[in-house]
């Protein structure tokens, strides 16, 4: 009896106990579901991370690195998850090799209720589980929300919380930008090698320039040097074989009538090009005005679109100089004056633009008439981004100016004797040049003939940027051709678009407010240089000394400022330059450019495009660079060295030691 007396008190006090824990576990968990979700949105690790920290104290710093980067992405990431998805993303890291469980790649676990014991989801456990997983997709998408967010003040966030970014290397924030970086500029004025088109004295912030001269004192040349514009006196038409008659004012007639559809549009155009009737196809432009969304541009865009085009007189006052081969020499137009140029090429006016006279087959063409030609989706999709722009400028005025820069380098360096050390590099697989590379010197991967494809049929990272940035399309008007030791620069030129995809798949995606800052010439503090890569039809071409030195040489005079001073040259944005339908492999122009960075005293912010694999291995090879201050005169001195004891020895189309494997061993 005793001991079943003892007995029943135990089981008693036990069930007291009991009852007492359930009743305080039914008060915690409340708590720790608010704490959890309170954690989703403020970004703060979980209870698993921090046990994962303690369990390894003694993890290599290789590994506390990475995680201090994606830890750097949390806050961001929880913020996402209000945004729409907007443009594409570069495809994902792949998962971390390391066998060291990662709270930023796991799932957060759930707190367990009792329901989910019974194999249900409480509502809160659920609205978590379902935050996680958008928290999850957000990641992927994150690049999408760059493109649209960014240029609206949220360029900051675009690189981490902290400043860091979804990348390797030094963070985003130890990388110089415009125009924080940026000296005082001169006073704008004309000089002998600079022309500009407007009136410096009545520059007024907000409002759109005024022309120089003024339209009553209109100068005009006919010649090989300068534009041939279509407003010239010299402009003339054959009316039969006798006779001829001003071709400014077939123009101005044909362009002042209703444009009431795409047939109208195609039907003065060729009034005042009567010789390319038989020539030139408008499918394109048919088939994209068939859609219910174009139908308001034959009351309203097209109408305007004309009439900024009759405004070349009283807006194109003086000559333009071509910017010729061998020679430096700069432009600065106004945004609207452009805007003039760009709505005369979609006329086809330009009577230069239909000729292949050797006189000008050095130059790109300008008129947008191979834009018109067939049916595909891709030419639609550029005359949807294109007509955006001119929907735009015609609703507004612009009122900024654009520079256009020929740089030729009479100098070159000596690779060999170099004693430069590389500097600072930022490599990511996300991102993109023109989001992630704002106040950067950002590279376009260009044609010798600046803009490649962009009138036709090409639609790849050149022709991309420059019909997300369509004034860059005015230098095709003036631009010859580039030579090896020559570039384009052009500063100021303004975004309008969002885009997804890339070549085939690449569709317009919404309007995009550039807010990038001007300078003290009212130009955005966007700077964006031509550089073009050589095509090779066999692998190991670019492994030449020659070939490697042009490429060199190439790249410094795109990233080089003579005069400038290091503390005001931002870094270069770049990626796999000349790695496409050129042939180029990704690694060794990673290293060129590295070297041509590190010789013109820039730091390098690179975007391999998705490729994770290319992250590593260049940053591996940039460490051990770095780490044994090994020059630039040295580095090229090794890759000489590989051309001649590996690739001329071997008899594959590709050699058997990598690049980098020869460099690892020797560096």
């Amino acid at each position: 009896m005793f001991i079943n007396a003892i007995l029943s008190s135990a089981l008693y006090v036990g069930v007291l106990l009991l009852i007492s824990e359930i009743k305080r576990m039914s008060e915690f968990e409340p708590r720790k579901r608010q704490k959890l979700q309170e954690s989703l949105h403020e970004g703060s690790r979980t209870e698993d991370a921090e046990k994962t920290q303690k369990a390894a104290p003694e993890a290599s710093s290789e590994l506390w690195r990475k995680r201090q980067i994606r830890s750097s992405r949390t806050t961001l990431e929880d913020w996402l998850l209000k945004k729409p998805a907007v443009t594409r993303s570069c495809p994902p890291l792949p998962p971390d090799p390391d066998p060291d469980p990662d709270p930023e790649q796991d799932p957060i676990p759930a707190p367990r209720t009792a329901a989910a014991f019974d194999g249900e989801q409480s509502p809160v456990t659920s609205g978590i589980n379902s935050a996680i997983r958008a928290r999850h997709t957000a990641t992927r998408r994150i690049t999408h929300f760059f493109s649209s967010s960014a240029p609206r003040g949220g360029r900051a966030a675009a690189a981490g919380a902290d400043g860091k970014a979804l990348g390797a290397g030094v963070p985003l924030s130890d990388l110089r930008r415009a125009p924080a970086c940026s000296g005082p500029l001169p006073a704008l004025k004309p000089t002998d090698r600079h022309t500009v088109l407007i009136r410096t004295d009545l520059m007024l912030t907000g409002e759109a320039p005024e022309p120089h001269p003024s339209p009553d004192q209109l100068q005009d040349r006919w010649d090989h040097t300068h534009v041939k514009l279509p407003c010239s006196t010299h402009n003339l038409f054959p009316t039969d074989r006798t006779t001829v008659q001003s071709r400014w004012d077939l123009i101005h007639k044909a362009l002042s009538v209703p444009l009431r559809s795409s047939h109208d549009v195609q039907d003065a155009i060729l009034k005042y090009n009567t010789g390319q009737a038989k020539r030139w196809d408008f499918s394109a432009l048919h088939s994209y005005c068939k859609a219910s969304e174009a139908q308001q541009m034959f009351g309203e865009l097209f109408p305007a679109m004309a009439q900024l085009a009759l405004r070349a007189p009283r807006l194109l006052t003086q000559p333009i100089p071509l910017l010729r081969t061998q020679c430096c020499r700069s432009l600065t137009l106004s945004q609207e004056q452009v805007s003039c140029l760009l709505a005369n090429a979609f006329f086809c006016t330009f009577p230069r633009g239909n000729s292949h006279r050797t006189e000008f087959s050095n130059y790109p063409d300008i008129n947008f008439s191979r834009l018109f030609e067939g049916s595909s989706r891709s030419k639609q999709e550029k005359l949807k981004t294109l007509l955006w722009y001119f929907r735009r400028i015609t609703q507004q005025r612009p009122t900024g100016l654009i520079t256009y820069t020929r740089q030729c380098l009479q100098r070159l360096p000596s690779w060999s004797s170099s004693e430069k050390q590389f500097g600072k590099l930022h490599i990511s697989c996300e991102g993109t040049i023109e989001d992630q590379g704002y106040g950067t010197l950002q590279v376009d991967f260009a044609n010798r003939f600046v803009g490649g494809g962009v009138t036709g049929s090409g639609l790849v990272q050149e022709e991309i940027r420059f019909l997300i940035n369509p004034e860059l399309i005015a230098a095709r008007l003036f631009t010859e051709a580039l030579e090896d030791n020559e570039c384009l620069i052009v500063t100021g030129a303004e975004r309008f678009s969002r885009y997804s995809g890339y070549s085939d798949s690449f569709r317009w995606d919404g309007d995009h407010d550039d807010q990038t800052p001007r300078d003290e010439w009212q130009r955005r503090c966007t700077e964006i240089v031509a550089i073009d890569a050589l095509h090779y039809t066999r692998f190991l071409e670019q492994f030449q000394p020659e070939n490697m030195s042009r490429e060199l040489n190439k790249a410094f005079c795109g990233f080089v400022r003579t005069g400038v001073q290091t503390e005001n040259l931002s870094a270069v944005s770049t990626g796999n330059w000349g790695c496409g339908a050129f042939g180029g492999d990704k690694r060794l122009k990673a290293v060129l450019q590295m070297m041509a960075a590190a010789e013109a005293e820039r730091d390098l912010m690179y975007f391999t495009f998705g490729d994770a694999d290319l992250v590593k291995d260049v940053l591996h090879i940039h460490k051990m660079i770095t780490d044994t201050h090994t020059t630039v005169g040295s580095v090229f001195r090794l890759l000489l060295q590989y051309y001649e004891c590996v690739c001329k020895k071997t008899t594959r189309s590709k050699p058997q030691e990598t690049l980098y494997s020869f460099l690892s061993e020797h560096l």
